[in-house]
């Protein structure tokens, strides 16, 4: 396990800092909004425009990642990420759609690349929490935005942030720069992967991962429209400020970062899909929570739910994805994730646009209620799912 420290904590900041540039729009969006005069929810689309050419680069990536080496392709991403928040910068609106298209494109190759890495370098009965231990990247650069882009709107404005944050992402990528020989000398000696169209009808003819797929298709709804709406809503129905809103925000995600580590070790010892199903159960009563909170609901009973629901409902990818890597062919992971990947930001395509037209249609609660319904549907698929694999074993 020693020789999977180095790997594990790059692939952690990597993930981390495009996490931050993924939410840094989110977390602005109130001034974003006022100065650009388009409406907050606005905020749904611009989710739905990463994740489709997030869902797109992931399907592409895997052989470009055999080819030129998993930290080269992160590298490349990082770049993307910064010249997205850079564009966003020059506050316009066809600037700021380009930038999302940018950012969206830095996304897409991470989980693959990370799963080609850790598959190669992990031993299998520590998948869950290594991944876990990995995926704790999306939290930390979640709180970190929480906390550092309300800090920067006071002193240089949305745009001095934009900037700041496009510096990092640069930055990041020339600190990883020494350790792309050692890894991805183990990277590249892999096989060359199958052709995509064959990983994805492999996913979809396997009875465990095309549950498993859908389930984070499901998830992801439940878990980008609490992060991405969570600072809009609470400033918007909760009458709560931006700065508050933010803070709940990186609690929530500080708060999940240990439920997720908790998670990952759990799916080393009990069967994953089962603790992914009941994971979905509390994820389903936290939404309906969330959904029923007023703008005269106490601010500590507010922290009390944000906090829960966003601690649990951010905790399931990284046992997620141990388990497709575990039922992936050997070299295969790479392709296989690239799948899991494109399913699940297929998801944060679809249900941020939906959960915006429903609040603005007709409120947040029935938004919130909705999502919730979707999941509780993939928890008990899952955990039936479970069951007959038991009573198959």
């Amino acid at each position: 396990m020693k020789r999977a420290i180095i790997p594990v904590a790059s692939m952690l900041a990597i993930q981390a800092m495009i996490s931050l540039s993924v939410i840094s729009l989110s977390v602005m969006m109130p001034e974003v909004a006022r100065d650009l005069a388009i409406d907050p929810k606005l905020v749904g689309v611009f989710t739905a425009i990463i994740y489709a050419i997030a869902a797109g680069v992931a399907l592409a990536a895997a052989g470009p990642i055999v080819r030129l080496g998993a930290v080269r392709v992160c590298q490349a991403a990082l770049l993307m990420a910064a010249i997205g928040l850079a564009l966003n910068a020059m506050a316009l609106v066809a600037a700021t759609v380009l930038a999302v298209a940018f950012i969206g494109a830095a996304q897409g190759p991470i989980n693959p690349a990370s799963a080609h890495v850790l598959s190669q370098r992990v031993p299998r009965e520590y998948f869950g929490m290594v991944f876990s231990v990995k995926q704790t990247g999306v939290p930390i650069g979640f709180a970190l935005a929480g906390i550092i882009f309300p800090f920067l709107l006071s002193l240089v404005g949305w745009q001095g942030a934009s900037l700041i944050a496009a510096g990092a992402a640069v930055l990041a990528a020339i600190i990883i720069e020494p350790l792309r020989p050692s890894l991805d000398t183990v990277a590249t000696t892999g096989k060359a992967p199958r052709n995509i169209w064959s990983s994805i009808r492999f996913v979809l003819g396997h009875s465990q991962l095309r549950v498993l797929g859908w389930s984070a298709f499901v998830y992801v709804i439940a878990q980008h429209t609490f992060t991405f709406y969570l600072v809009t809503y609470l400033y918007e129905h909760c009458s709560l400020s931006i700065v508050e809103a933010g803070a709940l925000l990186s609690a929530s995600q500080l708060v999940g970062t240990g439920v997720r580590l908790l998670s990952g070790g759990a799916g080393d010892r009990i069967p994953r899909m089962q603790l992914l199903g009941w994971t979905g159960i509390a994820m389903t009563v936290g939404c309906i929570a969330t959904g029923l909170l007023a703008a005269d609901t106490p601010l500590w009973l507010i922290t009390l739910v944000v906090v829960g629901y966003g601690s649990v409902v951010i905790s399931w990818n990284g046992t997620s994805q141990a388990e497709f890597a575990h039922l992936s062919p050997p070299g295969e992971a790479a392709a296989t994730a690239a799948v899991q990947t494109a399913l699940a930001f297929s998801g944060a395509v679809f249900g941020p646009p939906i959960f915006a037209l429903i609040a603005w249609a007709v409120s947040y609660r029935m938004a919130f209620f909705f999502v919730a319904a979707c999941v509780l549907v993939a928890a008990v698929w899952q955990i039936a799912a479970a069951r007959r694999r038991r009573q198959g074993a």
